[in-house]
């Protein structure tokens, strides 16, 4: 078992910046993967950023890439998703998510935290 809490959402301009982390508890946090992934009402999950167990690989779905970075300290049980210059669309709910494998991917997550908004004004 694996326990997250989200925190860093809140209320930003267009343009801006946020930091997301995702505390995390239970199982090894260095022996899995996490991801984080985005709900925008009225839409479907989606993937956002993934990083391997050790942090030495990521991966980045195309509307974020060159904007958003994903990364993890595993001396403190914690990973980051790190949001610059921020868009109007990236108004979602954020979720961290851990999967009991050590390399990336899209799927197989099975721990999932509660969720922090972000809201983009534009």
């Amino acid at each position: 078992q694996v326990q997250l809490v989200e925190s860093g959402g809140g209320l930003v301009q267009a343009g801006g910046s946020l930091r997301l982390a995702c505390a995390a508890s239970g199982r090894n946090f260095s022996n899995v993967a996490m991801g984080w992934f985005r709900q925008a009402p009225g839409k479907e999950r989606e993937f956002v950023a993934a990083i391997s167990r050790n942090g030495r690989s990521t991966t980045a779905a195309d509307s974020v890439k060159g904007r958003f970075s994903i990364s993890r300290d595993n001396a403190k049980n914690t990973v980051y998703l790190e949001m610059n210059s921020l868009k109007h669309e990236d108004s979602a709910v954020y979720y961290c998510a851990a999967r009991p494998y050590p390399w990336i991917d899209v799927r197989g997550y099975e721990y999932w935290g509660q969720g922090t908004q972000v809201t983009v004004s534009s």
